[in-house]
């Protein structure tokens, strides 16, 4: 982007005619600049004050009303359309990791022990870029866009609070779209997926209590470490025979606590694990079994098991009719050839989730794989990095998308 122009005087420059891959072009080399900014000043889940910041000083250069704050340092952008009409949110989540980075660049992370090892840094430039784009157009816009940063996503969700706190709200959002960079996939593609695209998440503590005792008279004692033992391997049982084998379920016990001397039998046993499905019936139908089984195990070998269950991130579900508007575009942006087809959904979490339980919604993945720039490093490593390419990519596709969604003529 050309200095002199600015971000103010490209908003304010853009006509009804424009092109928009040739403005995106114009803008990207300022977006790189943006994204590199916010990855060399990574901040962790609920501490991203300067992010915010730095949020809020180029949406006052673009000239866009926004309000601060949400689930603590998110922020809610808003461009308002020359005509009335539908509102559609566009979402970038802002926070990054506890990861030391371990890449050359010069724009490296200078924060100590943080890293943005996800993404996030690329999809704030992003949405930063596809405000410069709408902001131009605002005037012969027919409705209005929301840009939701959102803060927390690798934490407690910020996207569940960002909606409690009203950021659907005034005017009600009708639609959100959203997007995730893939070092998987090759930049230039764009993955989609209708219907279940991540799983729900949750935690699970089971406590297993016996009865102390001297490691050589076991028969005085009730050893809650082999109790633990066997409800571990009862529980195998929840996903290989109670639940079908095309509906997927994951249940993994990745801690265990217990015992205090290698001649002392152990009193008690925390295990801690975790339990991801695809929707709240089966989750529901799986912490029912983890509890029977767990308390009837203890039972039948003398000593008793209480269990607790904290749940994570729903399920996110995509919305048919957005999703193809979504395709739409990407044959429009990348060529039908360069579309990838998602076949399973992932049981990872994704706090998106949370706007698309809400409203008619859509999440999307593009590339940032480039075997030649060596950034096929996968999400959350220390090695993450992306092919900057993908910015124009995921520009293009949330401008083209919210037009569609608004109801506009391109």
């Amino acid at each position: 982007m050309n200095k002199a122009l600015g971000l103010t005087q490209f908003c304010e420059g853009v006509n009804s005619s424009m092109d928009i891959k040739k403005n995106i072009l114009d803008i990207i080399p300022e977006v790189i600049r943006i994204r590199r900014e916010f990855h060399a000043h990574p901040e962790l889940s609920g501490k991203e004050v300067e992010t915010n910041r730095r949020i809020c000083r180029y949406l006052d250069e673009c000239g866009i009303e926004y309000k601060s704050g949400y689930a603590g340092y998110g922020v809610v952008g808003i461009i308002r359309g020359g005509e009335e009409g539908k509102t559609v949110g566009i979402r970038a989540d802002i926070d990054a990791l506890p990861i030391c980075e371990n890449n050359d660049f010069e724009y490296k992370s200078v924060n100590e022990g943080v890293m943005h090892a996800c993404g996030h840094d690329a999809h704030t430039a992003i949405l930063l870029g596809t405000a410069m784009i709408l902001k131009g157009m605002e005037h012969y816009l027919k409705g209005n866009v929301k840009l939701f940063f959102q803060p927390q996503e690798e934490a407690i969700g910020g996207a569940e609070q960002m909606i409690k706190e009203g950021c659907l709200d005034n005017p009600k959002t009708d639609h959100v779209i959203g997007l995730h960079v893939m070092p998987n996939i090759a930049t230039g593609k764009v993955e989609l997926r209708y219907g279940k695209l991540n799983g729900n998440t949750g935690e699970v503590k089971i406590i297993v209590r016996g009865k102390s005792g001297h490691a050589a008279y076991p028969d005085t004692a009730v050893d809650a470490i082999v109790i633990a033992s066997q409800v571990i391997t009862a529980l195998q049982t929840v996903v290989s025979r109670n639940v079908s084998p095309l509906n997927p379920v994951v249940l993994t016990i990745g801690k265990i606590n217990g015992g205090n001397r290698n001649n002392v039998i152990a009193k008690e046993v925390v295990l801690s694990g975790t339990l991801r499905t695809l929707d709240r019936q089966t989750r529901n139908k799986a912490k029912e079994l983890i509890k029977k089984i767990s308390e009837n195990v203890a039972l039948g070998l003398g000593g008793n098991a209480e269990v607790y269950f904290e749940d994570g991130y729903i399920e996110l579900i995509n919305d048919d009719n957005v999703m193809k508007i979504v395709e739409e575009t990407a044959v429009e942006v990348v060529g039908k050839e360069n579309i990838v087809y998602k076949e399973y959904p992932s049981l990872g979490g994704e706090d998106f989730s949370y706007f698309a339980d809400k409203v008619p919604s859509a999440f999307f993945h593009i590339g940032c794989g480039n075997e030649a720039l060596k950034t096929t490093a996968p999400l959350h490593s220390d090695k993450f990095a992306l092919d900057e390419d993908c910015l124009k990519v995921g520009i293009e596709m949330e401008v083209r998308t919210v037009l569609k969604l608004l109801g506009n003529i391109i």
